[in-house]
């Protein structure tokens, strides 16, 4: 039987962790490792100096692992510690909010945890579900019923997409993959392969007196076009499914060039 390491940024009691985990075990042996705490907009950190506790938990039957770092850490970890073999796929997810954009996929813990996998040596697929109307609103109603059967639904599509990659495979010039749900996605709405969108934020912190916090406006700003990206096709109110290559150059020529170059 295939094997499947799960984990997020959102933490060991994101509303999402035990409906995806449950769901996911109807196609693959499951383990989980997420951070102890939310650890979002962390990217791919890992824990470099002092020591990483674990703790197995049980939440709802499922037996996980309760890691006191980064998602990053808990990839590394996971596949090289509580395994015994590596997996054959790190799914990471479902996030709460969208990671749509340069910017977030940049930025996001759960993308970070499937660059990570990519930099071992491993598949990843990292999870999103687009928020609805007002954040902090929205934010607290995931965590409520209602709030459950969206995220039971929406580990249904993950398990449709997961087990086509547990079937395929991902290519070798794609790093990763990250896959953004409409709060509505059903087994039957429209999926597309997308274009990663240029995207850039300003401010992320407000302060006084020397002091300050996150404090994200939630502004997204688009350089170039956005036809056939993740932004524009989650907007349209499809499923995004964007394949990253995270190390790539691209041309450099002209007037900068020639000022940089010194040819021997």
């Amino acid at each position: 039987m295939r094997s499947l390491l799960i984990t997020n940024d959102d933490g060991i009691d994101a509303p999402a962790l035990v409906p995806l985990a449950m769901a996911l075990s109807r196609i693959a042996r499951v383990t989980v490792a997420a951070p102890s705490g939310e650890r979002s907009w962390i990217g791919k950190a890992i824990s470099r100096v002092g020591t990483v506790a674990t703790e197995a938990v049980v939440r709802e039957g499922i037996e996980m692992w309760s890691i006191d770092g980064y998602p990053a850490d808990c990839v590394q970890i996971g596949a090289y510690g509580i395994l015994e073999t590596p997996p054959d796929l790190v799914v990471s997810g479902i996030n709460i909010g969208s990671n749509r954009g340069s910017a977030f996929a940049t930025g996001s813990g759960t993308l970070g945890a499937v660059i990570e996998a990519s930099n071992t040596g491993l598949p990843g697929i990292a999870f999103s579900a687009m928020s609805v109307g007002e954040w902090h609103s929205w934010v607290e109603w995931v965590y409520t019923e209602p709030g459950r059967e969206m995220w039971s639904r929406l580990a249904d599509v993950v398990v449709d997409i997961v087990a086509v990659i547990l079937e395929t495979g991902i290519p070798d010039d794609v790093d990763v993959l990250s896959v953004n749900l409409p709060a509505d996605a059903t087994l039957d709405t429209a999926r597309m392969v997308t274009s990663l969108a240029r995207t850039r934020y300003g401010r992320l912190f407000a302060g006084s007196g020397g002091v300050y916090h996150h404090d994200f406006d939630g502004i997204l700003h688009v350089d170039g076009e956005v036809e056939g990206s993740d932004l524009a096709v989650l907007d349209a109110g499809h499923i995004s499914i964007t394949p990253i290559r995270m190390a790539n150059s691209v041309p450099l020529n002209g007037t900068l060039r020639s000022r940089l170059e010194r040819p021997r």
